[in-house]
């Protein structure tokens, strides 16, 4: 059974940093594609993040270029989000999601995703 387990959010103040990881089992993760999402209250569930099967490319949404950086260590099997200098907005439930196409490049919308997590609250105070 594929499982993915979030941790590392919680609550911080504005200009703050945090770091999410992402630890894969049930199979390995390092031939496919990983990214983070997040969701706020009332809102889509949206990309943050996204890195292709070996980790040499990647994707950001516009609203976190400069501030976060998505990593893998595919040894671990463990997916990162290191998130700098957070702002208020930044807050929202994120997730971890896989993709099950081997060799798959990085992808920005939830539906091309096939595994999820339970996700992990992130709260940034102003």
């Amino acid at each position: 059974q594929v499982q993915l387990v979030e941790s590392g959010g919680g609550l911080v103040q504005a200009g703050g940093s945090l770091r999410l990881s992402c630890a894969a089992s049930g199979r390995t993760f390092s031939g496919y594609a990983m990214g983070w999402f997040r969701q706020a209250p009332g809102k889509e569930r949206d990309v943050v993040a996204s890195i292709d099967w070996s980790g040499g490319r990647r994707y950001y949404v516009d609203s976190v270029k400069g501030r976060f950086t998505i990593s893998r260590d595919n040894a671990k099997n463990t997916l990162y989000l290191q998130m700098n200098s957070l702002q208020p907005e930044d807050t929202a439930v994120y997730y971890c999601a896989a993709r099950a196409v081997y060799g798959s490049n990085w992808a920005t919308t939830a539906r091309e995703y096939d595994y999820w997590g339970q996700g992990t609250q992130v709260t940034v105070s102003s």
